[in-house]
């Protein structure tokens, strides 16, 4: 049963402009995000994967509103983010949260972890003084953190502490939307099942969705309900978790699935050399991905790929892929 939308992705686009000479001249642009369509559902947790670089930290803010597309809308519950202005805008804000990849940097060390926390509940006004320090401690207790360390600085905690606090500190305003941007790469791999439990308990005690971006694919496996595969600005392939990883279509995504290590004795993870490659500085026209295909077909240098629908709930934007024999070209 498809859920209701939160979230709607339309055509996005974010180019930051590259310049030369004394004067600044404008002589190209990096496309960082580059035509994205989305959807997430109320409730859901949708991954959102790639090599570094790949611009899904980049679409995460833009979606949050922290820096505005250069083409193309962002929906939220309804309405599009771009044209909302004051009150409007602040209101929506206050529904979206982000936890930031880098517990370290993240976080004022001139802040006590309480002021921290509390921040965004006095720039939106919500309650008294002490229903906002109330609502802090009981923010605080959500995450496991205990209340004299309210007044404690971020130096006094350790990193899987101090990404519990960034949690309580997105969690405070109780929103609906909470953009996860690497949450869990800066901490041991000990600390990490904590941080996925505490996630996974959080949204179900207070319903949230999440936009879980990552590169580890083996957490993404274990908590989002769909995954989108993003390269190089733009997403070449979509589907529930278990259809994308039992039944990858893309070459790229495939590429992605056979390099991650595993432990079975015998069985060292796959990897295409020609996929595994870094990508070309000048891209191709149409698809990005055509130089370090293993499959390419003299069409990916002619026409651009649209995404289309394999499978009910799979997309796929590959032109070497053929519906008449549900596979790829060889």
């Amino acid at each position: 049963m498809k859920r209701p939308e939160l979230v709607k992705i339309s055509g996005v686009k974010k180019y930051y402009p590259v310049t030369r000479g004394f004067f600044r001249r404008e002589v190209g642009a990096v496309k960082a995000v580059d035509g994205v369509d989305l959807e997430i559902g109320k409730g859901e947790t949708l991954g959102l994967v790639g090599e570094s670089g790949c611009g899904k930290s980049t679409l995460g803010r833009v979606v949050l509103g922290l820096e505005p597309p250069t083409e193309g809308n962002i929906f939220f519950d309804g309405r599009d983010i771009a044209s909302a202005e004051g009150k409007e805008l602040h209101r929506l804000r206050r529904r979206m949260q982000i936890i930031f990849q880098d517990p370290y940097a993240s976080l004022n060390p001139r802040q006590t972890v309480g002021r921290t926390i509390g921040e965004g509940l006095v720039i939106h006004q919500m309650g008294s003084p002490s229903e906002q320090k109330e609502r802090v401690l009981q923010t605080m207790e959500k995450v496991g953190l205990r209340p004299e360390h309210a007044g404690r600085y971020p130096h006094e905690f350790s990193g899987g502490q101090r990404q519990r606090i960034g949690i309580a500190r997105a969690l405070a305003l109780r929103p609906e939307l909470v953009i996860c941007d690497e949450p869990l790469s800066a901490l041991d791999v000990s600390i990490q099942a904590q941080v996925i439990n505490l996630l996974e308990d959080l949204q179900q005690e207070f319903h949230l969705t999440y936009l879980f971006i990552s590169h580890d694919l083996s957490v993404v496996r274990h908590i989002c309900e769909r995954v989108a595969v993003m390269y190089l600005g733009q997403i070449v392939e979509l589907a529930t978790t278990g259809e994308l990883f039992d039944h990858p279509v893309h070459p790229y995504t495939r590429a992605l699935l056979e390099s991650i290590p595993t432990l079975e004795p015998g069985r060292p993870a796959k990897r295409h050399d020609e996929a595994a490659e870094s990508p070309p500085e000048a891209l191709p026209a149409f698809c990005a991905f055509e130089p370090r295909c293993p499959v390419a077909q003299p069409a990916c240098g002619k026409m651009p790929a649209e995404l289309q629908e394999i499978s009910p709930g799979h997309w796929v934007k590959c032109l070497a892929y053929s519906p008449t024999n549900g596979g790829l070209w060889h």
